[in-house]
């Protein structure tokens, strides 16, 4: 399974954006797995932001439930990220995940979202 992510960017402080991750390869895997965003700001580590499992079930870090929301198209072949209301402390590279059943991560390539003051 690959992973891209896209839709990072600068924004002022309050603003908007939505982050994009497309998954490819076997369609078994993509169908089975459980998808989640990760960030990782400078100087700090990598922390999960949001996940989403394949019954619909999701998860949020404390530091961003009520702004952002994670979802899932019908194919489960594509996970967005919806980021409102955002704070320069969201300030960081996004990292698309897939949690397959086997217990391993596959990762896609980070996107940059800067939220300026």
């Amino acid at each position: 399974v690959q992973l891209q992510a896209s839709g990072g960017g600068l924004v002022q402080a309050g603003g908007s954006l939505r982050l994009s991750c497309a998954a490819s390869g076997s369609s078994l895997s993509i169908r089975s797995m459980g998808m989640g965003w990760y960030r990782q700001a400078p100087g700090k580590q990598r922390e999960l932001v949001a996940s989403i499992f394949v019954r619909g079930t999701t998860n949020y870090a404390d530091s961003v439930k009520g702004r952002f929301t994670i979802s899932r198209d019908g194919a489960k072949t594509r996970a967005y990220l919806q980021m409102d209301s955002l704070k320069p402390e969201d300030t960081a590279v996004y990292y698309c995940s897939g949690f397959l059943p086997s217990g391993i991560n596959v990762w896609g390539h980070g996107t940059l979202v800067t939220v300026s003051s």
